[in-house]
C-alpha cells in the first residue's frame, strides 16, 4: 500500500504536446553540433591538394559525408518541427526559415555528393596507370564545390535562419529574448562575412570571420540547450492565445498580431 502511494505521488505527470515540440526541436539542435567533427575528417581532403594521387584510405571522408547527412536532415527537421509553432507568430517568416533550412540542407547534401565522388575518384588515383593531371584536375574540382556549397550551405544559411528564427523568437518570447537577440547579431555579422568572401575582400578563416562564427555559435547552442530542458515559456501572450483557441486540445490556428496583441496577459 505505501509503495503504490509513493509511485503515485512521484509520477511525472504527461508531457504536453508544446513541450514535447520544444524537446524533439531542442534535441535535433543540438544534434547539428556533430559537424564539428568534420574539420576533423576532411583535414586530410580539403588541405591536401594531391589527396586523390595518395594511397591512403578514405575512411575519414565517408565518416564525415556520413554526418553532414545527418546534420541536414536533423536541420530540416528542427525546421519542420518547429513551424506549427512559430508560425502563430507569423507565417510567412515561418514559412520564410523553414525555407533556409531546406536549402541549407540541399547545400550540405550537394557537398557530400562531391566529397563522395572524390573518394571514389580517390581509389582510381591509386592506381598506376592513372593520369595524374586529369585526377588532380577532377579532384580540385570537387573539392571547389565542396566548399562553394560549405559557403552556402554551412555559413550564409545558418545567418538567415538565426535572422528569421531569431525575429519569431524574439517577437514571441517562447525562450528568453537574450537567446534570439544574440542570434540576430550573429546573423548580420555572418550575412556580412559571407558577402566579404563571395566579393573577395574576406577569406574563409579571418578574424572577421572568427567574430561572426562565435554568436551563431552560441544561439544554435543555447537555443538547443534551452529548449531540451526548459521548453517554451507558457507565461507569454502567444501560448495564452493559443491555449485560450484550443481548450480542448486541437491544433489551434494561426494567430494574427492582433490577437497575439490582445490575449490574457499580453502588455
Amino acid at each position: 500500500m505505501t509503495t503504490a502511494v509513493r509511485t503515485a505521488a512521484t509520477k511525472r505527470p504527461p508531457m504536453d504536446s508544446m513541450r514535447k515540440t520544444a524537446l524533439v526541436a531542442g534535441i535535433l539542435y543540438l544534434i547539428t553540433f556533430i559537424s564539428v567533427a568534420t574539420l576533423t575528417l576532411y583535414g586530410p581532403v580539403l588541405k591536401d591538394p594531391a589527396y586523390i594521387l595518395s594511397s591512403g584510405g578514405d575512411t575519414g571522408l565517408r565518416w564525415g559525408a556520413l554526418i553532414d547527412v545527418i546534420v541536414a536532415l536533423a536541420g530540416i527537421g528542427a525546421a519542420i518541427t518547429l513551424y506549427p509553432v512559430v508560425r502563430r507568430q507569423n507565417e510567412t517568416v515561418a514559412l520564410g526559415f523553414v525555407t533556409s533550412r531546406v536549402i541549407e540542407g540541399a547545400m550540405l547534401l550537394t557537398g557530400v555528393v562531391s566529397l563522395l565522388s572524390l573518394a571514389s575518384l580517390h581509389q582510381v588515383g591509386a592506381a598506376a596507370d592513372a593520369d595524374s593531371t586529369a585526377l588532380l584536375t577532377s579532384g580540385a574540382s570537387f573539392v571547389g564545390t565542396y566548399n562553394a556549397a560549405f559557403l552556402i550551405g554551412g555559413t550564409l544559411m545558418p545567418a538567415m535562419n538565426a535572422l528569421l528564427l531569431g525575429y519569431l523568437m524574439y517577437r514571441s518570447s517562447l525562450v528568453p529574448r537574450l537567446i534570439p537577440a544574440i542570434g540576430l547579431v550573429g546573423g548580420v555579422l555572418m550575412t556580412s562575412s559571407v558577402i566579404g568572401q563571395i566579393l573577395g575582400i574576406n577569406e574563409k578563416i579571418s578574424v572577421w570571420s572568427l567574430i561572426a562564427l562565435l554568436p551563431i555559435f552560441l544561439w544554435e547552442l543555447s537555443l538547443g540547450l534551452w529548449m531540451t530542458f526548459k521548453g517554451f515559456r507558457k507565461d507569454v501572450p502567444l501560448m495564452a492565445a493559443a491555449e485560450a483557441q484550443s481548450p480542448h486540445g486541437s491544433a489551434p490556428a494561426v494567430l494574427s498580431p492582433i490577437a497575439v496583441a490582445t490575449a490574457p496577459g499580453a502588455a
